[in-house]
């Protein structure tokens, strides 16, 4: 019974995606198909892009069903919402980042944990170490890279022009004193499905 209920509250999202003429969004106004600046073939590839997030994201818990949203829009994934720790807002961003055809992920899920200075502020300090030494390598292009840290583990994803760019960005990451762990999520351009002409 519990299966069936799921099943149907799923499908229904699944099908409330498959308008055509308007729906209501990430930003709360209408969007025509008509209007929109999307070729209807990336339309399609966001729509289904979105559904693939979504359903993974209830795989993985289905405590996020009403707890986290997501909208892709031309490959750029938006989520937002609202998550117990910091370990389950990464593991989203990693889905988001393993979803074929992301270009890029921008993470608003809010915490609910009580605040710790001293460790927030290690990680902050470690976080911009890491963003210094990728902007001042002239051979790592560092706006590809969103960069998260927590509890001295840092979590590196974004998208690499080359091979030598992606282990660059990882070795700048281990060099970081204090740095326990380097979880890196790096696409390498050549494997993107949607590229910038």
């Amino acid at each position: 019974m519990k299966n069936k209920i799921i099943l149907t509250i799923l499908s229904i999202i699944m099908l409330s995606g498959c308008v055509g003429v308007s729906s209501k969004g990430l930003f709360g106004t209408g969007v025509s198909v008509a209007l929109d600046p999307r070729t209807v073939g990336t339309q399609i590839d966001d729509s289904i892009m979105q559904k693939n997030l979504s359903a993974r994201i209830l795989i993985k818990d289905k405590k996020y069903l009403l707890a986290v949203k997501s909208k892709v829009i031309d490959g750029r994934i938006f989520l937002t919402g609202k998550v117990e720790a910091p370990e389950e807002k990464l593991q989203l961003t990693k889905l988001a980042w393993e979803t074929k055809g992301a270009r890029s992920v921008r993470n608003d899920i809010k915490i609910k944990e009580k605040f710790n200075f001293k460790r927030s502020a290690k990680d902050v300090l470690i976080t911009s170490q890491l963003r210094t030494a990728i902007i001042l390598n002239k051979n790592i292009k560092a706006t590809n890279y969103q960069i998260d840290t927590y509890k001295k583990k840092i979590y590196v994803y974004g998208i690499a022009l080359t091979l030598e760019e992606r282990d660059l960005v990882i070795s700048e990451a281990n060099e970081i004193v204090d740095v326990e762990d380097v979880v890196a999520s790096i696409t390498l351009l050549e494997d993107l499905r949607i590229q910038k002409e």
